[in-house]
């Protein structure tokens, strides 16, 4: 059991083992997070921004159309599934209620899933292929002083 006095991370929720990846799986960051949540002397607090967002689950996978996060930030792209609708709005929407959960609970810090279109840090994908760059939440993150890393 963690302690409750260590500090509160954001972690993809996915990472922590829920089942709520577009494919109805996890991605378990199994004892590599275990290894970082002990050296950030942290505790997880699992979300998944897709899913606040108002997605379910399964879900038909989807991506940043053509320019990247920043660019749907500012509402000049969007987020589309294979089957080309349009999931902008509950990507932003899960988004906003990532940061607002940080921001409520003074979480400084997030550990999140890479190659994710909401939570890649340092690769994410763009017209269905992956790329260098965050995904939707992860920019907004760090666009708010959010220190965001990926696994």
């Amino acid at each position: 059991m963690q302690d409750a006095n260590t500090s509160p991370v954001l972690v993809s929720a996915c990472l922590c083992g829920r089942e709520c990846r577009y494919d109805g799986g996890h991605a378990s960051g199994g004892t590599k997070l275990a290894k970082r949540l002990a050296e950030l002397g942290a505790r997880a607090v699992p979300f998944c921004p897709e899913v606040e967002g108002g997605l379910p689950t399964p879900r038909t996978p989807a991506w940043i159309e053509s320019q990247g996060a920043s660019a749907v930030l500012r509402g000049e792209d969007r987020v589309v599934t294979g089957a080309g609708d349009d999931v902008s709005e509950a990507f932003l929407a899960g988004a906003r209620a990532t940061l607002k959960l940080c921001q409520d609970q003074g979480i400084h810090h997030a550990i999140l899933k890479e190659f994710s279109p909401s939570c890649g840090v340092a690769t994410t994908h763009v017209n269905g292929a992956p790329i260098n760059g965050p995904g939707v939440t992860a920019a907004l993150l760090a666009q708010n002083g959010i220190e965001t890393e990926g696994i």
